[in-house]
């Protein structure tokens, strides 16, 4: 049915066949993994999205369970390192015999998860926030796929609001990773196309204490875009590039969409900061989430809240199709259940869809995130919203054309 772009080699595809676990002795009911950054450069933004799929377990449970059984969530900490992410994937594959992972968040995260344990083990990966443009061609066995649209597309975006607000020119900092020079590549090359002048574009390492330096090569631009992580060096750079005076309208990418970006900075100084991240567009599906969310005391709109929900509700409904803990077809029932044809299925439907599972019916899942129709790298569309700083907190602001 698809020509995959993400294929190995036959030898190497054979070879992690034949390492691959074909089944996970479980009598009923399944087990997924939640691989994210509780700890690291997005600690913050994190609890929210685990929220989320947390959620679907919730709602799985309370209408029937899965497989005649209780749907089990294991989370485990990749600390958006690929490192770390490659230990805690080989606990949640090897330890605890999860069917497939909901993850990672950071997209180094997910590729070290997925290359450590996930590709040998036969795991299939759906990560929520996973936004690198890395990620398209990464080789996978068609065994990775996310629920949020790649930063090819947000740069894009960004580059396009920025024009309509007559921003003429632009000075970018980027955390240098798959994510920072995915997002930085794609904005400028947009920005450039559309009449704009990128004064420098300039890669900084994470987690130093002082930034002024490179701060001092960007000034060629009063319009600073900071493409990094809340809690790691976007904080420290905005902060240190609001002390200096040097700039005058601040800009940030999804992973600075957070609280704690505003720690220990005045936050008068940056009010009308403005940020993009994926968005929903509006109808029943994303109505339906978000009533869920918020009578669940889950903050619905929190940054990759709704694509983890999706992402958790996909699996589930793929290894209900399957038929069992197999990890043997998940990603052809993965692909099954969130495309056309079938009769459609909105969050929160799990008792519907697995009555129609049952009786051999097609389903087809419309997200909270939007429509969850996988390409063949396994990337969905998606749209990008804008986000201001008001009173101290990000207030979505709609939809960028």
């Amino acid at each position: 049915m698809f020509a995959f772009k993400k294929t190995l080699t036959l030898a190497v595809a054979a070879t992690t066949l034949a390492a691959a676990a074909p089944a996970l002795a479980q009598d009923s009911g399944a087990t997924i993994g939640f691989l994210g950054g509780f700890t690291g450069p997005i600690e913050s933004l994190t609890p929210p999205i685990f929220a989320g799929a947390e959620l679907v377990a919730k709602e799985v449970n309370e209408q029937g369970g899965i497989l005649d059984g209780e749907l089990k969530i294991e989370s485990a900490d990749g600390a958006c390192d690929a490192t770390a992410a490659a230990a805690a994937a080989d606990r949640l594959i090897n330890t605890n015999s999860v069917v497939a992972v909901v993850g990672g968040l950071c997209t180094g995260e997910t590729i070290g998860g997925f290359n450590g344990s996930g590709l040998s083990g036969n795991v299939v990966f759906v990560s929520p926030a996973s936004s690198a443009p890395a990620l398209t061609t990464l080789e996978d066995n068609d065994l990775v796929y996310r629920t949020t649209p790649s930063d090819a597309l947000q740069g894009e975006k960004m580059a396009a609001m920025l024009l309509a607000k007559d921003v003429k020119d632009i000075a970018i900092t980027y955390v240098n990773n798959d994510y920072g020079k995915g997002f930085a590549d794609s904005l400028s090359a947009a920005f450039t196309a559309g009449g704009g002048t990128v004064a420098a574009n300039l890669a900084h390492e994470d987690g130093k204490a002082d930034y002024r330096a490179e701060l001092g090569n960007l000034v060629a631009s009063q319009n600073l875009v900071i493409l990094a992580y809340a809690n790691a060096s976007g904080n420290t750079i905005l902060r240190q590039a609001v002390e200096s005076g040097n700039f005058t309208t601040y800009v940030g990418g999804d992973g600075m969409v957070g609280d704690a970006l505003l720690n220990g900075i005045d936050a008068s100084a940056v009010e009308g900061m403005i940020a993009t991240r994926a968005g929903a567009p509006t109808g029943d599906a994303t109505q339906t989430y978000q009533k869920l969310a918020t009578d669940a005391g889950i903050e619905a709109n929190a940054t990759y809240a709704p694509q983890a929900y999706d992402a958790a509700f996909l699996l589930a409904l793929a290894i209900e199709k399957n038929g069992s803990t197999d990890r043997e077809g998940l990603s052809a029932a993965l692909r099954d259940v969130a495309s056309a044809p079938g009769e459609k299925i909105m969050p929160g439907e799990w008792e519907k869809a697995k009555e129609l599972i049952a009786a051999g019916t097609d389903i087809d899942y419309e997200g909270a995130g939007g429509s969850m129709d996988f390409d063949e790298a396994g990337d969905v569309d998606g749209i990008i919203v804008e986000l201001a700083v008001e009173g101290g907190k990000f207030v979505e602001k709609g939809l960028i054309d």
